[in-house]
């Protein structure tokens, strides 16, 4: 059974940065896609990154120049560092496997402080 549990959301300040991490059981995150999304209060859910099997990243545009997704294998576990966040960065970033995405972790909080 593959979980994926996030973490590393909370308050931050504007111009600040943060690390979420999303720890992946169940499977090796080399033999999927690990993708990065958010769901701002009355919005739709948007990707933000991916990462391939083979450790190839990409970035929707909002995301480009300021976050950047890796991994660490020996933890299972991939990473979104965020940085110069903005107050329309806040929501709940999820990570998921599969492409499209098909099975999702339980989301963490972001909230950007103005």
């Amino acid at each position: 059974q593959v979980q994926l549990v996030e973490s590393g959301g909370g308050l931050v300040q504007s111009g600040g940065s943060a690390r979420l991490s999303c720890v992946v059981s169940g499977m090796d995150i080399t033999t999927d896609h690990i993708g990065w999304h958010r769901q701002a209060p009355g919005r739709r859910r948007e990707a933000v990154a991916l990462l391939t099997g083979d450790g190839t990243s990409m970035y929707q545009d909002l995301a480009k120049r300021r976050f950047t997704i890796s991994r660490d294998l020996a933890k299972n576990t991939v990473y979104l560092q965020m940085d110069s966040l903005k107050p329309e960065d806040t929501a709940v970033y999820s990570c998921s496997v599969g492409r499209p995405a098909r099975i999702w972790g339980q989301g963490t909080q972001v909230t950007v402080d103005s």
